[in-house]
């Protein structure tokens, strides 16, 4: 134990904030934040791209906290900025999950929940399939890229021990809750008015014809139809998601930046 005495407590102090900082996106964007990949991995993984920065601040002097309250208070604020990023992200993937939702209660296949062992719950078969094809689209369009970038120009703009805390970054995260519900409704509407007006025109048929009974094959209609205007509408609806990433990390990184 020799060595201790010899650490420069402004260059731990400096790799604390960035491992921090770093551990927060980690813990919540999507692909990283994934309980699919064991804890041990993310961790080793945060401190590898720690040791990876750390040389880019290395002129960088964080404010020394003279108790333990000030560190805690730096470390907090190194925190927030990762999981604002990851969280940013995922408020606004979540949003077509919402989608797969309402198709699967207008449909009538909300019944066939299934369990998901990454999630803990049950969870309906289109919204997780949707879900699913949106983040690989994400991972397509290069999303997992993009939020690692914006963490990493945050190092530029933000050094670490530099961060204010962000005054409206609740109202960030309403912006970016309101904007992923609206993207989740039009993502839904061509299966969801598809599927009314599929329904509004058998009730007419029965009510003109009441001996065909056609409301005994009305469940299966209305699931070949829900595949069917998905599957066409589908590609347009996760790219539409896959649009809207950029925008939103740029909006939580000038949230940040101006806290």
């Amino acid at each position: 134990m020799d060595w201790l005495p010899h650490i420069d407590t402004s260059k731990f102090i400096l790799f604390t904030l960035i491992l921090t900082r770093i551990s927060g996106l980690l813990m919540t964007a999507p692909i990283y934040g994934t309980p699919d990949i064991p804890l041990q991995v993310r961790a080793l993984f945060a401190f590898a791209l720690s040791v990876l920065v750390v040389p880019t601040q290395w002129g960088t002097s964080p404010p020394l906290p003279t108790n333990l309250a000030e560190y805690v208070v730096l470390v907090g604020s190194e925190l927030v900025v990762g999981l604002a990023l990851g969280l940013g992200i995922t408020v606004l993937l979540s949003g077509i999950e919402l989608a797969g939702r309402l198709i699967d209660q207008v449909s009538g296949m909300l019944i066939a929940e299934i369990f998901d062992p990454v999630q803990g719950d049950n969870s309906s078969i289109l919204s997780r399939l949707i879900f699913l094809t949106t983040v690989a689209i994400y991972v397509v369009v290069g999303g997992h890229r993009m939020a690692m970038a914006g963490l990493l120009d945050t190092f530029q703009t933000m050094p670490p021990g530099s961060v204010a805390a962000p005054s409206h970054l609740a109202d960030t995260l309403v912006t970016l809750v309101s904007q992923s519900f609206a993207l989740g409704i039009r993502a839904a509407a061509p299966v969801v008015a598809s599927l009314l007006l599929a329904n509004l025109i058998l009730g007419l048929i029965t009510r003109a014809l009441p001996q065909l009974n056609l409301f005994v094959l009305g469940f299966g209609l209305n699931v070949f139809l829900a595949l069917g205007i998905l599957g066409v509408s589908l590609g347009a609806a996760v790219w539409v998601f896959a649009d809207r990433i950029e925008p939103a990390i740029g909006l939580v990184v000038e949230t940040l930046r101006g806290g």
